[in-house]
């Protein structure tokens, strides 16, 4: 570990090894921010097991020869050799610390990093948290890992009460709502906009992308020049498509596919609202906190949503927005209907929620808390582990004493 005061007066000498399993992923913007702008010397590795690759998309290589081929083929949380590897690697690169992104992460990397000597940061996200039969296959290796890990990083109320119940140690579980830049979310004027609703995600069971179609063809019938434009992609797409063909509303239903992030904040300015009716799958997969639920409000767009995960930490109902029960479709028409008949309440629901979204959800909030986390953290772990090499030389030194020669 590097000397304390130095690292305090310019944190880029602090080498964070971030762990994540995909490398440019769309949805994974959350990841992005932390890589591209958290202050220190990040040193990134995209994969899982061996298979790495680094900043610049090149495959990271481990000196260990045909054993390293074998053992990229095992399960890495049941291989001591591949713990032996990577402890050896974290050292190679001098890892100051570790940043596992996901709980699925942090569970293989934890007996590393203990080896390694290196604090290790774990930051769940949603399916992580969630997912039942992930839950139980995980269930030992979580465990080790929420004894040895200096840091577990958790982004709604409820992802927050779930990790401790899994078994979480709460002094060292942190609760840090994601956020997104101000900047580039804003500029939105819902009472200016036609009454066009907006809705960004994947197209999977726990967004229930058509169960937000089902709210808006009621719309229709009473705002004839209502229009839903939903971007993303996922296994659900074409139901979608069949069902806004099947309702009828095929000809005010616009599926875009996935859109960079420039088009994605022009949609949000353009729009009336947002909408996204979020709900616990039959797996068991939830939310986090929804990134593009905080991007609406932060541009100025009321949300129109349901009570599930961290969206209710996010969108204050009857302020900057609309709650409605998981599959309560009725409930959700009702007040996209509301938004779409008057854009007077959607200005100023638009107004209070980019209020909210600056005081609560910026990207600076959620990287400062981050940062401090992981700073106090890997210094709590250097005087730690001073303490305890310190107790086994004085063992040590007693041993010696007490020898009969």
């Amino acid at each position: 570990m590097q000397n304390k005061a130095m690292i305090l007066s310019d944190l880029s000498r602090l080498r964070l090894a971030l762990f994540t399993p995909h490398k440019d992923a769309v949805s994974e913007t959350f990841i992005k921010a932390h890589v591209e702008r958290l202050p220190f010397k990040i040193i990134p590795r995209y994969g899982q097991g061996l298979n790495f690759l680094d900043a610049s998309g090149s495959t990271v290589h481990f000196d260990n020869g045909l054993f390293n081929s074998i053992i990229r083929r095992i399960a890495p949380r049941h291989c001591n050799d591949f713990n032996n590897v990577m402890a050896k690697h974290l050292r190679t690169i001098k890892a100051d610390a570790v940043l596992a992104e996901y709980g699925t992460t942090g569970s293989y990397l934890a007996p590393a990093c203990q080896k390694a000597n290196v604090p290790l940061f774990v930051h769940f996200h949603g399916f992580d948290a969630s997912v039942k039969d992930l839950l139980e296959k995980y269930r030992t290796s979580y465990k080790q890992m929420f004894d040895i890990a200096s840091g577990i990083v958790v982004v709604s109320q409820a992802m927050h009460e779930q990790v401790l119940r899994l078994g979480a140690n709460p002094e060292r579980l942190y609760l840090n709502t994601s956020g997104v830049d101000s900047l580039n979310f804003s500029g939105g004027k819902p009472q200016d906009s036609p009454p066009k609703f907006l809705a960004v995600g994947r197209f999977v069971d726990k967004k229930a992308p058509y169960l937000t179609i089902l709210a808006f063809s009621h719309i229709v019938k009473v705002v004839p020049d209502a229009t839903l434009t939903m971007v993303g992609d996922g296994p659900l797409i074409g139901p979608c498509k069949h069902l806004a063909n099947a309702l009828g509303i095929s000809n005010f239903v616009k599926f875009l596919g996935v859109q960079d992030s420039e088009q994605v904040r022009k949609l949000m300015r353009e729009a009336r609202a947002f909408v996204q009716h979020s709900l616990v799958a039959e797996t068991g997969d939830s939310e986090g906190t929804p990134v593009g639920v905080i991007e609406a409000q932060m541009t100025g767009l009321p949300v129109v949503a349901t009570r599930h995960a961290g969206i209710p930490d996010v969108v204050i109902d009857g302020k900057t927005g609309f709650l409605v029960d998981e599959g309560d479709v009725a409930g959700m028409a009702d007040r996209m209907c509301r938004l779409a008949k008057s854009p007077e309440t959607a200005g100023k629901m638009g107004e209070a929620a980019r209020a909210h979204a600056l005081a609560h959800f910026t990207i600076e909030r959620h990287l400062n808390n981050l940062t401090q986390m992981i700073v106090a953290g890997t210094f709590a772990f250097e005087k730690s582990s001073c303490s305890v090499l310190v107790g086994q030389l004085r063992n040590l030194k007693q041993l010696e004493a007490d020898k009969p020669w």
